[in-house]
């Protein structure tokens, strides 16, 4: 059973690509880089990555019902359904067709103020590293995959209570930092269920 566990992760057409990315750039950086500064691209990469997906969690992907057709199936895809169906594997992971796209732009944002490829690659091995952390602790809440640290356990815990008791707290998948930045880290017994923490699309209309 826990072979299968990871192996569904580790296999997931998503995740491999993703891993096989971070594989190539890695090298391509190991062989050419020498210089400090690239630790700290691939930190700012690390920490970019940390508050875009709060953000987008929390102000894209939980965005009111759109008027627009287009937009509310994309929105059904990269989130909605999953709080419908959070087991759902499908569901689980960014698609690769989200991921990429804003890979690329933050790396041609980043080499426009860097300008050398291996700046720019350290920085999006930062970005892939953590994108990596949080599938696999969006994918460990989700399962029954017990956490080997007390942090890891409580970090399962918010994010149920994110799908299961108030839909608008507890945004952080992979750290609760954000959440405690910006005040959405809420004690449980203070919060009370929501109507709607299954359903988003019943949140109302989006002018």
């Amino acid at each position: 059973m826990e072979k299968k566990l990871y192996r569904d992760f580790f296999l997931f057409f998503d995740i491999t690509v993703m891993l096989i990315i971070l594989a190539a750039l890695s090298i391509f950086v190991c062989l050419k880089g020498d210089r400090w500064i690239l630790a700290i691209y691939f930190l700012l990469g690390f920490v970019a990555y940390m508050f875009t997906e709060y953000a987008t969690h929390r102000f894209l992907f939980h965005l009111k019902t759109p008027k627009n057709r287009l937009f509310l199936k994309f929105l059904k895809r990269i989130h909605y359904d999953h709080h419908k169906d959070p087991n759902d594997l499908k569901l689980l992971f960014l698609p690769l067709w989200y991921t990429i796209p804003n890979l690329s732009i933050a790396g041609g944002i980043f080499y426009l103020i860097e300008q050398t490829f291996i700046g720019t690659f350290s920085f999006l091995m930062g970005i892939i590293v953590m994108l990596l952390i949080y599938e696999w602790k969006h994918y460990v809440a989700h399962r029954p995959i017990k956490p080997i640290t007390k942090f890891g356990v409580w970090v399962k815990k918010l994010h149920l209570l994110h799908h299961f008791k108030n839909e608008n707290y507890w945004y952080g998948v992979s750290t609760p930092f954000a959440d405690m930045l910006f005040g959405t880290l809420k004690d449980e017994k203070r919060v009370d269920t929501s109507k709607t923490v299954k359903d988003l699309e019943k949140r109302g209309i989006s002018s």
